[in-house]
């Protein structure tokens, strides 16, 4: 186990104004307010499931809709993440899940590899969950990807509903990140060819 493995981001933007504070090696214990009903129960699956401990506030402009506030926590806890795993040295460096949740089949797989790379195969039926906009939910894992410098690949398998879908998204990514930054009690360094990730 590396000594400490957490990380406080804050973004400030015209748009948005972010704090972040996340523990990889936590519980699930989580503390979650961004103004979007949605994103916030999003964020309490992620981090239950990824045993990561997670504090955000986030005011965004919602008067004009909840793009830029989702997108952008998705971008401070990329770069939290990102922070967190520092040289990478002794992590797992790679996770994946496949998850059902109910009538919806959702594969996650991430690389930390340094290489920011998002590949989004998952049709949202629905343009809409509640009030909050479906294609939202790709934003954030881009945010994600781009700042946590890593590859993922989310596949929905099959899913009727739009909710399902999202929900077991960031489930099945969750699950994914929290192998991936494991500690693998056989890897003495980086674990990569090159030394280097």
């Amino acid at each position: 186990m590396t000594s400490d493995r957490s990380s406080s981001i804050s973004r400030q933007t015209a748009e948005t104004k972010i704090e972040l504070k996340l523990n990889l090696d936590g519980t699930g214990l989580n503390h979650v307010h961004t103004g979007v009903g949605f994103l916030d129960h999003m964020l309490v699956l992620l981090a239950r499931h990824a045993l990561i401990d997670l504090d955000v506030r986030a005011v965004g402009d919602l008067q004009v809709d909840s793009h830029h506030t989702t997108e952008d926590v998705g971008i401070c806890l990329g770069q939290a993440i990102h922070h967190c795993l520092g040289n990478k040295h002794g992590i797992r460096r790679y996770g994946h899940m496949v998850l059902p949740m109910e009538e919806t089949l959702i594969t996650s797989a991430v690389d930390f590899s340094g290489r920011p790379f998002l590949v989004f195969q998952a049709e949202m039926p629905s343009p809409k969950i509640g009030d909050f906009d479906s294609e939202l939910v790709e934003d954030f894992w881009q945010g994600f990807a781009s700042n946590a410098m890593c590859n993922l690949h989310i596949l929905l398998i099959h899913g009727r509903n739009t909710h399902h879908i999202a929900e077991a998204i960031f489930k099945a990514t969750a699950r994914a990140i929290r192998i991936a930054c494991e500690i693998d009690p056989r890897q003495t360094g980086v674990p990569s060819s090159k030394g280097v990730l």
